[in-house]
């Protein structure tokens, strides 16, 4: 991926002129002045339409990314089946964590399922915040707390053994993905056959 050579005021202009990732780090802590113009300097506005990959193993994958419209998923390949290990929305922040900071390969695909708008975090702009700002450290440490536990509930979700009460807790902890992802995606996730799936719903 190569960033628009735009000035920061022409690239955020749609944005009320600042990088929508400055709104969520203020979620969880002030941040000060150089923080700000750093993320508006290195991040930059993507988009990509509807079932186009954000990221492919083919890539050298050097940013994260903030959905700030649409839903990603990502997936890896065991043979021919696609396995989806998550799903994430507006205001989620997003990437192939495998290598996060690290020069290695990821087998891991993300996968735009509506048409998305996403700012571009490169690794290096991660790595520099948290070296020199004791802000970033504690915006970091906060957000860390949300993704650990959405990862715990994913992996609970994976260790229920029936694939009705794996459906019914989606539905409790992701109510507003079920209208938003295909079926096939949402069975995928879930371990469940599309079929299965499709009877759960009838039954319930």
């Amino acid at each position: 991926m190569i960033a628009v050579n735009l000035s920061d005021e022409d690239k955020w202009k749609k944005y009320n002129n600042s990088s929508p990732l400055i709104d969520i780090f203020k979620k969880f802590h002030p941040l000060n002045d150089e923080i700000e113009r750093r993320i508006n300097k290195h991040t930059f506005p993507v988009s990509y339409r509807k079932n186009k990959y954000v990221i492919s193993p083919v890539d050298r994958n050097k940013y994260l990314f903030l959905i700030v419209k649409g839903v990603v998923r990502g997936f890896i390949k065991d043979g021919s089946t696609e396995i989806t290990t998550w799903i994430a929305k507006e205001n989620e922040v997003v990437g192939t964590i495998r290598n996060l900071w690290l020069e290695s390969e990821s087998d891991e695909y993300l996968q735009a399922l509506e048409d998305v708008d996403l700012i571009a975090i490169p690794h290096v702009l991660s790595e520099h915040l948290y070296e020199n700002f004791t802000e970033a450290n504690i915006v970091g440490r906060k957000m860390m707390e949300l993704y650990y536990r959405s990862a715990e509930e994913r992996a609970y979700l994976c260790r229920i053994s029936s694939a009705e009460k794996r459906y019914q807790r989606f539905l409790v902890s992701f109510p507003d993905l079920i209208n938003r992802v295909s079926l096939k995606y949402i069975a995928s996730f879930l371990a469940i056959r599309l079929e299965t799936l499709s009877r759960i719903r009838a039954r319930i």
